[in-house]
């Protein structure tokens, strides 16, 4: 239970905080303007300002009333709340368990799966690559290739793909295709994700907000800086020259850059693990009669 004086600050707060995180995108959607890097982020999921900016306490919370207009707890029309007679509002478990109860049950399936693996470092960033390969007309950004289409195809050409990725590999030319050491689907999701991967991370945001109001507003935005920072490196070690963001190339072409992109994906897998821990224990509490508690799943080593 959040007395007034616990959930009028947290929430804005969160609304502060939110505003900050998307404040560049707005300015430039309203301008017309385009970010390769930035807008992936409201378009593959999709995310958009206005739901990051809704607070929510999250599955099991109670924002009790106070006395005056100050008092009255937000949400209260909102879908799946409910409101008591002494004007508290709560999540109503029931009713959001019997519209989004099985898309709960596959996300707790796929996350704690996932944080049962050990983390695959190594792949370095090359489907970014391997969409590209051989392919002139498979750009996905309007940026030049840093080393132009020959020195784009020898990348791919000198290294192992080990993409475990669904949503990843289903981009990859054909001729990428058996180049890759698994042919990883969506049917094959929850068997093969692991957390060293970087689009593993980023989906974190996605399933944050597939548990929409269940998922407290801390944790989503939590998640969307997460998938914020991992997107920036996935396009400086991708094949696009990066440089008009004023971002410098993680070159996986060479050792040191290979090593740099490892040292990242390290310490992103880690953050991941921690997300991961408290999107599981949401799960929990909107079934916890199916979901086990996130203590049972093993994170990676480092977590």
């Amino acid at each position: 239970m959040l007395a007034p004086e616990d959930w009028r600050p947290r929430a804005a707060r969160h609304a502060e905080r939110a505003d900050r995180a998307t404040a560049a995108h707005r300015a430039r959607r309203a301008a017309g303007e385009r970010h390769a890097v930035e807008d992936f982020l409201y378009e593959y999921y999709p995310t958009r300002p206005a739901g990051l900016r809704r607070w929510h306490p999250g599955a099991g919370v109670t924002l009790a009333a106070g006395p005056g207009p100050d008092g009255v707890p937000p949400l209260a029309d909102a879908r799946w709340y409910r409101q008591d007679a002494d004007g508290a509002v709560a999540l109503d478990l029931a009713a959001f368990r019997a519209d989004r109860g099985e898309g709960v049950a596959f996300v707790a399936r796929l996350l704690a799966a996932t944080a049962a693996r050990p983390a695959l470092l190594g792949c370095f960033g090359l489907h970014e690559w391997a969409m590209v390969y051989r392919d002139r007309g498979a750009l996905r950004h309007p940026l030049p290739l840093r080393l132009g289409p020959e020195g784009t195809d020898a990348v791919v050409e000198g290294q192992r793909l080990r993409c475990t990725h669904a949503d990843a590999f289903r981009f990859f030319t054909p001729e990428a295709v058996p180049r890759n050491a698994l042919r990883p689907t969506r049917a094959e999701q929850v068997a093969l994700e692991q957390p060293g991967c970087l689009h593993a991370g980023m989906d974190l945001l996605k399933w944050a907000l597939k548990l929409g109001p269940a998922a407290p507003g801390e944790l989503l935005l939590d998640c969307f800086d997460l998938a914020r920072d991992v997107r920036v490196l996935d396009m400086r070690a991708s094949p696009y020259d990066v440089s008009s963001y004023g971002l410098a190339p993680v070159a996986v072409e060479t050792p040191d850059g290979r090593a740099e992109y490892v040292r990242q994906q390290r310490g992103f897998a880690d953050r991941a693990a921690a997300l991961r821990v408290r999107l599981l224990a949401v799960c929990a509490r909107v079934l916890p009669d199916e979901v086990p508690g996130p203590g049972t799943a093993t994170a990676p080593p480092g977590a």
